[in-house]
């Protein structure tokens, strides 16, 4: 960890407010709401050859994000747009990470903060696959959380909000602590939700399955891939899974903004083999996430 540049401590510009900010610069108080009460929401984007993927869907998920936080953001989405792709420019990478976050500053500091002011900052740095490229056709392993996604009437899952992510770094650092390299989670019932920050995806007999997203989200990523499947004529099944119909699939992967698509070997104790429908649908992925632009003014 030694050669890792801390976040606070690199280099660049930060949207922050309206304006770009130097990188150090972008500071907020210790007593900033969001960092107390988890009145934050963000998303995770990706910048393929200049280019950010799927940019207007998630923006308009950040709003809404925001809405359900009762979170009012002072932009307008054009506006985020237009900010996101100046800052992916002034940083200069052709393929990075973005990050826009929305939060509540440190006007109050209680439960009910309705006079604390909302913030939105956005940051573009490089980040590579969030798994090791060289798992990407070996599959990477999974163990089973012992935390379970919240029942839709006890959290705001419709929302990318920050505090939905507690139990799943408590989920992926014992995983990992394990020799995993992440966690399934089941939901509230006991079925099989995603993994700790990707959806998931199962091959029965040429078709795709996956879980229903009524208590987690339904990713840009999962609805991408369920749009490229279907334009290759691939059924795909949105349907409830129990655990034990994990022995029945051949092939699994996981999809993210920051997982891509990426294969999955091992489940506990079932194991699966990527083969080639996994690997259609990561070559499609790529294509998509790479098409050229038709606009260059608008990417």
């Amino acid at each position: 960890m030694a050669d890792i540049i801390p976040f606070d401590k690199r280099s660049g510009s930060i949207w922050f407010d309206g304006k770009l900010v130097s990188w150090q610069d972008a500071k907020v108080h210790v007593l900033t709401h969001g960092l107390h009460y988890a009145s934050s929401v963000f998303e995770g984007e990706r910048v393929y050859s200049g280019r950010i993927y799927q940019l207007e869907e998630h923006t308009r998920r950040l709003f809404e994000s925001a809405r359900i936080l009762d979170m009012k953001i002072r932009f307008t989405e054009n506006e985020i747009n237009a900010a996101s792709r100046e800052v992916a420019k002034v940083q200069g990478f052709n393929d990075a990470y973005v990050r826009p976050v929305v939060f509540r500053g440190s006007e109050q500091m209680s439960v009910a903060a309705p006079h604390a002011s909302t913030h939105i900052a956005i940051a573009v740095w490089q980040w590579p696959s969030y798994f090791d490229p060289a798992l990407k056709m070996k599959g990477i392993r999974l163990t089973i959380s012992d935390w379970r996604r919240p029942a839709p009437d006890t959290a705001p899952w419709r929302s990318k909000a920050a505090g939905l992510y507690m139990i799943c770094t408590i989920s992926k650092h014992k995983a990992e602590a394990e020799g995993y390299h992440d966690a399934l989670m089941m939901d509230y019932r006991g079925l099989v939700a995603e993994a700790t920050g990707a959806n998931i995806f199962f091959v029965e007999e040429g078709k795709l399955i996956t879980p229903i997203a009524d208590c987690f989200l339904d990713g840009v990523t999962r609805r991408s891939i369920i749009a490229l499947a279907r334009a290759r004529q691939i059924p795909v099944v949105e349907r409830y899974i129990e655990p034990d119909d994990l022995a029945k699939f051949s092939e699994c992967f996981l999809t993210g903004t920051a997982a891509e698509v990426t294969p999955v070997s091992e489940i506990g104790p079932h194991r699966f083999r990527p083969s080639t429908l996994t690997e259609t649908l990561m070559h499609d992925y790529m294509e998509d996430v790479r098409r050229p632009v038709v606009n260059p003014g608008s990417p």
